[in-house]
C-alpha cells in the first residue's frame, strides 16, 4: 500500500461529503477516478464539489456528484478564505476530502467547523485534518491519477480503475450542434490541435512545426483542423494560424470548457502539448499525440487506449520549470516528421 493514514472514514454517518476539487482542467480530469471512489463508498451521500470556475464544467460533465459550489474569485483571498467557511458552515457537511493539496483548503474547512477533513499531509495542514494521509516520496512519483486513488484509498473508499471512458457521458446530438456552431459545414475529419500551455512556455512545442504538421495532415487527410486553447492561448494559436498554409480554424479562447470538450469529442485526432485539453482528449478516448518537454509523462500522461507520446530523451528533462533556462533542447529536438509520424500511426490504429 504506497499512502499510510492515521484512520479511515466512517462508513457510516457521513451524509453530506464536500469534495475540494483541483484548480487546473488537467488536474480535475485526473481526480474523476478518485471521486467515482468516494461515491462508491458513500452511494446514498449528497456529495458536493467546491470548484473554481475553469473546472466546475469538468465536474459537472463527468462526476457523479449532487452540488457544484463555485470557489468564486471574491473568496481567493485570505478575508475571502474565511467568507467562504461562513457559506460552508450553513451548509452543515459531515465531512470534507480535500483533493487540492493547500493549506488554505484545510484552513477554510476546519473554520467552517466540518468535524472530519480528509487529504494529504501536504503544504504543512497536517494538524487541521482529522485524518491525514501521508504523502510518501513513493505516491509522489506515480501517474497523478494514482496519486488521488491512493488517498481515496487510504481513506477507506473501494478501488475503482482507472479508465475513465468518457465518451459515454457525451451526447452526440449536443456535440455535433456544437460542432455546427462554431464550424459550419465542418469536414467528415476533424484534427483538433492545441498549441498552447497554460504553465510556462517550457511546456510549448513551436508554432511554426504546429503549423508544418498541420499543413501535412490537411494534404494526407483532406480534413479540417480547429486549434483550440484557453483565452491566453489564443495569440499562440494565431501565431499557428499564420504560419500555416492550410486554412486552420482560431477558436482558442472563443469556447467554454463545456464546448471545448463536446468539440474534441466530435475529433478524429487531437495533437497538444502537455494540458488539460491533452487529458480530455485522452480520457475521452481520443486519438491523441501528446508532445511532452519540461514535464514528465511518468506523471502526467493522458490517460487512454489511445495515446503516443512524443518526447526526446535529454538529461535535463523533466525540470518541470515555467521556461527553459538553457536552450529549449527538449522541445527543439522534436521534429515535424517526429509528431507527423506519431500522428499518422494513431489515426492507421484507429
Amino acid at each position: 500500500m504506497l499512502s499510510k493514514h492515521k484512520k479511515r472514514l466512517p462508513k457510516e454517518g457521513l451524509n453530506k461529503i464536500l469534495i475540494r476539487g483541483t484548480n487546473w482542467i488537467g488536474d480535475a480530469v485526473l481526480t474523476l477516478p478518485a471521486i467515482a471512489s468516494v461515491r462508491a463508498a458513500y452511494p446514498e451521500s449528497r456529495i458536493s464539489i467546491l470548484a473554481k470556475p475553469v473546472v466546475a464544467d469538468i465536474y459537472k460533465l463527468f462526476a457523479q456528484v449532487d452540488e457544484i459550489i463555485i470557489y468564486k474569485k471574491q473568496f481567493d483571498n485570505p478575508l475571502g478564505v474565511f467568507r467562504l467557511a461562513r457559506v460552508l458552515y450553513k451548509k452543515r457537511f459531515d465531512a470534507a476530502i480535500l483533493l487540492q493539496n493547500a493549506i488554505e483548503a484545510a484552513i477554510m474547512t476546519f473554520a467552517a467547523r466540518i468535524k472530519l477533513r480528509a487529504g494529504y499531509n501536504s503544504d504543512g495542514r497536517g494538524l487541521l485534518l482529522t485524518h491525514s494521509v501521508k504523502r510518501t516520496s513513493e505516491v509522489k512519483e506515480i501517474h497523478q491519477v494514482g496519486y488521488y486513488l491512493e488517498m481515496a484509498k487510504a481513506l477507506g473508499c473501494p478501488p475503482v480503475g482507472q479508465e475513465m471512458n468518457l465518451q459515454s457521458k457525451i451526447n452526440r446530438v449536443t456535440a455535433q450542434n456544437i460542432l455546427r456552431e462554431f464550424i459550419p459545414g465542418a469536414k467528415k475529419i476533424i484534427i483538433g490541435i492545441a498549441p498552447g500551455a497554460t504553465y510556462g512556455p517550457a511546456k510549448r512545442w513551436l508554432p511554426d512545426r504546429f503549423a508544418a504538421v498541420a499543413d501535412k495532415l490537411k494534404n494526407i487527410f483532406d480534413c479540417q483542423i480547429i486549434l483550440l486553447g484557453g483565452r491566453d492561448d489564443w495569440k499562440t494559436a494565431e501565431e499557428v494560424k499564420r504560419w500555416a498554409g492550410a486554412d486552420l480554424i482560431n477558436i482558442a479562447g472563443k469556447t467554454t470548457v463545456r464546448e471545448a470538450v463536446y468539440l474534441i469529442s466530435q475529433c478524429s485526432l487531437f495533437i497538444s502539448n502537455d494540458s488539460g485539453l491533452m487529458h480530455i482528449a485522452g480520457a475521452l478516448n481520443i486519438p491523441t499525440v501528446a508532445i511532452f518537454g519540461s514535464t514528465n509523462p511518468v506523471t502526467t500522461s493522458p490517460v487512454g487506449e489511445k495515446i503516443i507520446i512524443v518526447r526526446k530523451e535529454v538529461s535535463c528533462s523533466p525540470c518541470l520549470k515555467e521556461t527553459c533556462p538553457t536552450d529549449f533542447r527538449c522541445m527543439n529536438l522534436i521534429t515535424v516528421d517526429d509528431v507527423l509520424s506519431a500522428a499518422q500511426k494513431i489515426m492507421k490504429r484507429s
